[in-house]
């Protein structure tokens, strides 16, 4: 019998503040722990395959004793038939203070829907959107199955 995906909630720290930011950078960490139990087991190139799901790409860009910088996408085609890499999200994780920072991302269907309100978001606004779209990702690629596992030795 599978367990449902524990669901983790942020505190009471109100949206696009650095608290919140935080607890969306510890959640994401624990998520992606889940994702990829060992990762330095792991090729730095991995892919993780669930029936009826896109695969899922694992980059690891660099090791380090307290970080690693991981890229995490879909690899797609576009119309003409091009290799497309969506959303594409760069993430450092930092294994000391137990966070992953998504820091940089192609996220070509994800809008600033709040330009109407304020045309420049703030770097934590930016921030805090691309984080958040980490933490639900990790969380719907759980709920798909995909798991990155160590090659057999």
């Amino acid at each position: 019998m599978l367990s449902s995906p524990t669901k983790i909630k942020l505190t009471g720290c109100q949206p696009r503040t650095l608290a919140s930011l935080l607890d969306l950078q510890e959640t994401s960490y624990l998520r992606l722990q889940r994702l990829v139990p060992d990762l330095d087991g792991l090729p730095d190139h991995a892919v993780s395959s669930v029936a009826g799901a896109l695969d899922l790409h694992l980059h690891v860009e660099h090791r380090h004793r307290f970080t690693t910088d991981l890229v995490l996408t879909y690899a797609l085609t576009d119309e003409g038939g091009e290799p497309l890499y969506e959303p594409n999200l760069h993430i450092r994780l930092y294994r000391d203070a137990r966070v992953a920072e998504a820091t940089s991302g192609r996220l070509r269907h994800h809008l600033h829907h709040r330009c109407w309100r304020r045309p420049q978001p703030s770097a934590l606004e930016i921030k805090w959107d691309l984080n958040r779209f980490l933490q639900r990702w990790l969380g719907y690629c759980l709920h798909q199955g995909h798991l990155f596992l160590p090659l057999e030795r």
